[in-house]
């Protein structure tokens, strides 16, 4: 069979259906212009390389020759790599919302000619069940309604395209308050599911930005029933089916409400999204169960998803030898082959929920949900002896794929998750890998101030989006608070420069998608709800106030003003949506800031900043001066001096601060109630 147009392309993604007998085009202006010039309707697919349900459509329908006949005689069908396209994504994403459709992927995604969405929903079956037509009876009515009825193919796309143009269009009403906050709160309460942890009573996704607001507002205001919530549902993940036992490394989401069942592919976006909350989490409670899991998932990263180059991979396939999470369950004939009959297997099979007739369609997910036995030396000794002779047989199994595209968004998650971790459990290794990542992202993922989405190999492509200047800004940020590095900080700031210059929208306070000189879509997307990774409104909220604090510069201040003001109604109605723009709220109206007067390479200097990052509160500015250096202009400790010529540190919380301290154990004291002391 002939490979079609996506053998060429550089995504992995694509190229899985390179043999497809569909005649897909990459969405680019060849294939719109395909279809203005055929009056033809487009098929958009939109999915992403790991996906179970991706691929499960893709042999059912894309590889059958009938149904790929029908594609190609009434469509111009385009193939869209979510990942690697995520400003296409976002538009098919928010058209789906609009229609009031289920979100997720595969996207199916029905446009008239120009481009314009007029119909659409997710997977759709080889044969019509449960009231869903089959994926052929879909194109057939699709395409019978567009040649007979253009009418109403038109009011369809114009009902979008308001629905599109409203939601982008918010007039930046509903100021956000502490009050308001706390109006917010009343509403995730009851899709808190306090038994299993997490929210709501089906299907489990992580929503670790709503874990970040509940984590600081409780710890700020002393809610215990709060800081316990988020602990409980970091317990239950941590324990789950959700996390790889033998290899660490968590997967995107469970199929149940009790975190056993997951779809198996793991994204590095997740990985560093739960790393950076149990990170925080643990400096307020010092589990040892976080930071297993947190080494854990580190060494999974770095052995697993880290490319020669030094950038990060996107994820491992939830399938593989054409079977989803086969390289990850196991039976007991299988265990028991490995670890004998004795005390040992006992002990693992007990603890790992190993039994006849598994746990999940005749095998067994690894997970610690049940009862465990008490963690002596000699236990954990044993069960760690397990995990090893497991890992090691499950080496040998055919893996699942890895797609090696490096994405910058993705990557400064995982830099700034790296750089904090390594920085509070004293991981030298951890931050060199993120400098290292943060190195090729910064070379060979940019033209000047300008950051580029993706990268295979040292090909970089398409222009980037909002968030990888968002996300990048905090991995740079990350590395300057950590290393001191004034490049990284000098970095930061150009690129808040660029989305300042070519997303910010002064009329409306806030960010859009893409960038003012980049590919016009049907609509241009903004918005502060969160999607599978933090909003980039959300995000830069915290991001400019850190701004703020370390410059004293105004225009940081004034752009936060208006980012607050901008999303506050919409956050009242859908909290859910809205965790990283909550969390970051707590930042805008509660930071706390750390001067620290000394040189880096003193060790008293070292153990004073060692003692923030162990600190619980974690809405924190951490700057360190060297004794002469002037803090920013309007900085509470400007002015400030060493105590004894030692390496002095004060806590500043409005324009208020501590006496000044010298010893690592006072600042801790200080940070523990930092409100109270100052």
């Amino acid at each position: 069979m002939p490979e079609n147009r996506l053998a060429q392309e550089t995504s992995l993604y694509l190229r899985q259906h390179k043999d497809n007998p569909v005649d897909w085009w990459p969405w680019g202006a060849e294939a719109l212009a395909a279809a203005k010039a055929e009056n033809k309707p487009i098929l958009v697919s939109v999915g992403y390389a790991a996906c179970h349900w991706c691929h499960v459509m893709a042999h059912e329908s894309f590889e059958d020759e009938e149904t790929a006949k029908l594609m190609n005689a009434e469509f111009v069908c385009i193939k869209v790599d979510r990942e690697e396209r995520p400003d296409v994504d976002a538009l098919c994403m928010d058209a789906l919302r609009v229609m009031r459709k289920q979100q997720g992927w595969p996207i199916t995604l029905f446009m008239s000619p120009d481009g314009v969405p007029f119909f659409g929903g997710t997977y759709f079956p080889k044969a019509s069940q449960q009231g869903m037509p089959s994926f052929e009876e879909l194109l057939t009515r699709v395409a019978t309604v567009f040649k007979d009825q253009p009418e109403e193919i038109a009011t369809h796309a114009e009902a979008v395209t308001a629905g599109l143009t409203a939601a982008a269009a918010h007039d930046g009403s509903g100021d956000m308050t502490p009050d308001v906050v706390e109006e917010i709160m009343l509403k995730v309460g009851p899709v808190a599911d306090r038994v299993s942890g997490g929210f709501g009573r089906g299907q489990k996704f992580p929503y670790t930005t709503m874990l970040d607001f509940l984590w600081r507002n409780g710890l700020r205001i002393n809610d215990t029933i709060r800081q316990q919530f988020v602990m409980h549902t970091l317990t239950q993940m941590c324990h789950g089916g959700i996390f790889d036992h033998l290899g660490g490394g968590f997967a995107r989401y469970t199929v149940d409400t009790n975190w056993m069942v997951p779809h198996f592919e793991k994204m590095l976006y997740d990985n560093a999204l739960i790393v950076s909350t149990l990170t925080d989490v643990w400096k307020g409670t010092g589990d040892a169960l976080y930071t297993e899991r947190i080494e854990e998932t580190v060494n999974w990263v770095l052995r697993e998803m880290t490319l020669p180059d030094g950038g990060f991979a996107a994820s491992l396939d939830a399938d593989s030898e054409g079977e989803e999470g086969k390289y990850y369950v196991w039976d007991e004939a299988e265990v028991d082959a490995l670890l004998g009959t004795g005390e040992d297997a006992k002990l693992f099979k007990s603890t790992y929920a190993v039994g006849p007739g598994g746990n999940w369609e005749g095998a067994t997910i690894l997970n610690q949900l049940g009862p465990r036995p008490e963690m002596t030396p000699q236990n954990a000794a044993s069960l760690a002896a397990s995990r090893a002779k497991l890992f090691e047989a499950r080496e040998k199994r055919p893996r699942p794929a890895r797609d090696e595209k490096v994405l910058a968004d993705w990557n400064g998650l995982m830099i700034a998750a790296l750089a904090e971790a390594g920085m509070t459990f004293e991981r030298q290794d951890w931050l060199g890998a993120a400098e290292t990542a943060y190195r090729f992202v910064s070379e060979t993922m940019s033209d000047g101030d300008r950051l580029y989405h993706t990268a295979v190999g040292q090909t970089s492509r398409h222009g980037g989006v909002a968030t990888d200047y968002a996300n990048m800004i905090g991995a740079a940020l990350a590395l300057y608070e950590a290393t001191g590095r004034q490049d990284c900080f000098d970095q930061a700031r150009a690129w808040e420069r660029t989305l300042a210059d070519q997303f910010w929208d002064e009329e409306r306070g806030s960010y859009y998608f893409t960038p003012e000189d980049g590919e016009a879509l049907a609509v241009r997307v903004r918005g502060a709800m969160d999607e599978s990774t933090p909003s980039t409104n959300g995000t830069m909220l915290a991001h400019l106030i850190r701004f703020w604090l370390l410059t004293g510069e105004s225009q940081y201040q004034a752009r936060a003003d208006k980012l607050l003001r901008a999303f506050g109604a919409e956050a009242l109605e859908q909290p859910m949506g809205f965790g990283s723009y909550l969390a970051s709220t707590e930042f805008y109206f509660h930071p706390i800031q750390v001067a620290i007067i000394g040189r880096r390479d003193q060790a008293g200097t070292q153990a004073l900043v060692g003692e923030v990052y162990r600190a619980p509160m974690v809405t924190r500015v951490l700057q360190v001066v060297e004794p002469g250096q002037k803090l920013p202009e309007g900085h509470p400790a400007q002015g400030k001096k060493q105590e004894g010529h030692k390496p002095t540190a004060y806590v500043c919380v409005g324009q208020t601060c501590s006496a000044p301290v010298t010893s690592a154990k006072s600042l801790g004291h200080l940070l523990a109630a930092p409100a109270s002391t100052a």
